[in-house]
């Protein structure tokens, strides 16, 4: 064998653990998202804690990943991205143990928060490395592998943590985090160079105040929202009337101060300011949809929550075939019409939600999420890959952290948008169904159920199927609404520039600076 052999070979060694190193470290913050949410009624019990409290471990984790991605960017600049990596690798682990033993609820919202902190800068700086790691004819496959943790974290966060719950204890949901921190951390050392350190740039103290207060309020306002019954809660209004105010003056001062926070320059990118409007409506769908399917199936259907766990599973398979099936097309198939086919899976799986009822089989839930998984895998890493096509790598960092970002908040207000519409819908739809409840209505008669209005125990019952059908009902304009904007995003499509495979968008930008 060659020299030159020897070395690609070498090369090629190196790149597979760096991928295997990052991949732990994104699977391990991607499952975080989703997989404590099984176990809260749990830790409730456990804590002593009413439900507004024991929310604060969803919440203090999700502000905390919130206002610290966005300085991703700066810390890698001034201190090295593999030193941050590193210490955001055995920060979030140590944090995760931390979790795991904590006595009090104090004590886990505070652990919550560092695991949020630490958290933060995982999932963009495992994107901007594989990029910086790849050559660009390979960034399709690099992505795709970064993307199947990414993605599949979050979907099969409830089954996981819901297993563990059951069958081990709570404390399980963080402990389990220690093994994937481990290697991770040590893959990490090993493999991966240092990047040069900018000790010239300068932190805009102003910028991030103005984007963390900003995010912060948003963040907070979409977690208590639903609980606080929106804007009749002065806290909202609060909320609210900050996030207005921060990011307005946030957008001001990026354009007018010499070292801002954020480089406009970013923006000026078409494809990276189309891909995070694009990858903000891929948020929506991802977490709003597995919002909704386990209370409709636990409510309507009576499926118990392992049984949920295991017919949601296939969703996530669905995604890594396309993941892995868009890895083998990259560079040979236009990524746009990618991006479509995606779209109109994702459409097609929630126009079939649409026509779901209490006496659907097992084998409909899975049909769909299979579908609707294929679709999201189609989507997901062609668009991560076409985002960055054209970004200089200077700003890769800045880029995959605000990409994380944006995907992140779309997540929120897709959660908080279906879970106040379907309250919305159901308290609308018991009313309408309640108005042909009297003994005008000749159907009661025909059924026999006109005998029911002369008992409150036959209203009773008869209040309670109507609650029913009010619910179900309600579901399925969630999933129509969902449907709607996945046929949304379509347009989108044409804004992107799919890159030559000699490296140009077709219109003189390099692919890479």
């Amino acid at each position: 064998m060659t020299s030159a052999a020897t070395g690609q070979a070498g090369q090629a060694s190196r790149r597979t653990f760096i991928t295997l190193s990052v991949m732990l470290a994104t699977i391990m913050q991607a499952l975080d998202t989703t997989i404590a949410n099984v176990a809260l009624p749990h830790m409730q019990g456990a804590m002593g804690a009413t439900q507004d409290q024991i929310s604060w471990v969803l919440t203090s984790y999700i502000v905390a990943a919130a206002i610290f991605m966005p300085l991703t960017g700066f810390i890698s600049a001034r201190i090295g991205r593999k030193r941050l990596f590193m210490w955001s690798v055995a920060g979030f682990t140590v944090a995760s143990m931390l979790c795991g033993a904590a006595q009090s609820l104090d004590q886990i919202v505070l652990f919550r928060l560092l695991q949020g902190i630490f958290g933060a800068s995982l999932v963009p700086l495992s994107q901007a490395v594989l990029l910086d790691t790849y050559p660009p004819e390979k960034h399709g496959s690099a992505m795709a592998m970064w993307g199947i943790g990414v993605m599949v974290g979050p979907i099969l966060g409830p089954s996981l943590g819901g297993w563990l719950t059951e069958y081990y204890n709570w404390r399980w949901v963080f402990y389990i985090n220690l093994p994937f921190g481990l290697l991770a951390w040590f893959g990490l050392a090993a493999f991966i160079e240092e990047t040069k350190i900018d000790a010239s740039r300068r932190f805009d103290l102003l910028g991030f105040a103005l984007l963390s207060l900003g995010i912060g309020a948003l963040q907070m306002a979409l977690d208590r929202g639903e609980s606080q019954n929106w804007f009749a809660s002065r806290e909202i209004v609060i909320e609210t009337a900050l996030m207005v105010m921060a990011f307005y003056l946030f957008v001001v001062h990026i354009f007018t101060h010499k070292h801002p926070y954020i480089e406009p320059a970013l923006f000026r990118d078409r494809n990276f300011s189309v891909g995070l409007v694009f990858i903000f409506i891929v948020g929506i769908i991802l977490l709003a949809t597995m919002t909704l399917l386990p209370p409709f199936m636990q409510g309507l259907m009576g499926y118990p929550v392992i049984d949920v766990g295991y017919l949601l599973a296939p969703r996530g398979v669905g995604t890594m075939f396309a993941m892995m099936l868009v890895g083998r097309l990259s560079g040979r198939v236009d990524v746009r019409i990618l991006i479509l086919l995606g779209l109109l899976l994702t459409s097609l799986s929630m126009w079939e939600m649409t026509l779901f009822n209490t006496d659907i089989g097992s084998w409909d839930i899975v049909r769909t999420g299979i579908i609707q998984g294929l679709g999201l895998g189609f989507i997901f890493v062609p668009l991560s890959t076409i985002t960055f096509a054209t970004l200089a790598p200077r700003y890769r960092n800045e880029g995959t952290a605000l990409f994380s970002l944006v995907r992140n908040i779309g997540s929120s207000i897709g959660i908080s948008v279906v879970i106040t519409y379907l309250a919305q819908r159901t308290q609308m739809n018991h009313e309408v169904f309640a108005s042909y409840i009297n003994p005008f209505n000749m159907a009661l008669h025909q059924s026999g159920e006109i005998a029911k209005l002369d008992t409150v125990k036959g209203l009773v019952e008869l209040n309670g199927e109507v609650t029913r059908q009010a619910s179900l009902l309600a579901y399925l304009q969630d999933f129509r609404l969902m449907m709607w904007v996945s046929l949304g995003a379509i347009p989108l499509v044409l804004l992107l520039k799919s890159p030559r495979r000699d490296g140009s968008t077709g219109e003189g930008v390099p692919l890479l600076d």
